[in-house]
């Protein structure tokens, strides 16, 4: 299994649409430093370094991460199957289970590396404002960016790992929803699109009662910021994850490919 584990991240970092997703996560908060009007846009006057993390998630998190989650992970699947090297893999004395669960495990890990290169270039751009203590919030914390008073540097380096964290676990069910499409359609082009369609679907349910939107995915991608009992949306999202990622096992186990 961690053979297997090795060779699928091996095969992550080699993949195109992972290098220019981690590039354009790490250097898109870097604009933020030359962007005039992004105190206009956002409403907010950032004061800290410690702010930036979460204006970057936040203009992140809705659709540009969604569709590097559902492209890199899809291409898991269907790029393997267009270049030949699935079916042979399977051909070897390897459990499919191990197979598909090695991909699961790496497909729920990519939204925390592209996360983490997102804070990165986040806390890199603001390097001019400094990281001290300062009043207000990070925006990831009670207040959000107001705040609830004076703030240290070390209590908004806690949120802003906080939010992260979150934000990956928002996003893990995209990761799995995104396999699971990946191995019924064994094609990254339709199971990409299938993964937006479906996000895109869940948005547009907004017109119905707050009890269906309640049970949406997309309804909780801003857990992140939420503060009190968040107990209720992380245990749907972690439902919606391993919903989806056992269906892509069972899936996989029965898939001729």
């Amino acid at each position: 299994m961690l053979t297997l584990l090795m060779l699928e991240y091996r095969k992550l970092f080699g993949a195109r649409s992972v290098k220019l997703a981690l590039l354009v996560t790490f250097l898109l908060p870097l604009v933020w430093a030359f962007a005039p009007r992004l105190n206009t846009l956002i409403r907010v006057n950032l004061i800290s370094g410690w702010q930036l993390p979460a204006v970057s998630i936040g203009v992140t998190i809705q659709y540009l991460l969604p569709l590097f989650i559902a492209l890199t992970v899809a291409e898991m699947i269907g790029s393997e199957v267009s270049q030949g090297t699935l079916a042979p893999l399977l051909l070897r004395p390897v459990d499919r289970t191990k197979v598909i669960a090695s991909k699961l495990i790496v497909a729920l890990t990519y939204p925390f590396l592209l996360l983490i290169t997102t804070v990165a270039g986040s806390l890199l751009a603001g390097i001019p404002l400094g990281f001290g203590t300062f009043l207000g919030g990070t925006g990831l914390g009670p207040g959000l960016f107001v705040g609830v008073g004076q703030l240290s540097g070390g209590a908004a380096f806690a949120e802003v790992v906080r939010g992260t964290a979150l934000a990956g676990v928002a996003l893990m069910p995209i990761a799995a929803l995104s396999l699971l499409y990946g191995v019924l359609y064994l094609n990254t082009a339709a199971a990409a699109l299938a993964t937006f369609a479906t996000l895109i679907l869940m948005r547009l349910l907004v017109v119905f009662p707050e009890t269906i939107q309640r049970i949406l995915l997309t309804s909780h991608l801003g857990v992140y910021a939420q503060q009190g009992d968040i107990a209720q949306p992380l245990i749907l999202l972690l439902i919606y994850t391993l919903g989806f990622g056992l269906m892509s096992i069972f899936a996989f186990d029965r898939r001729d490919v």
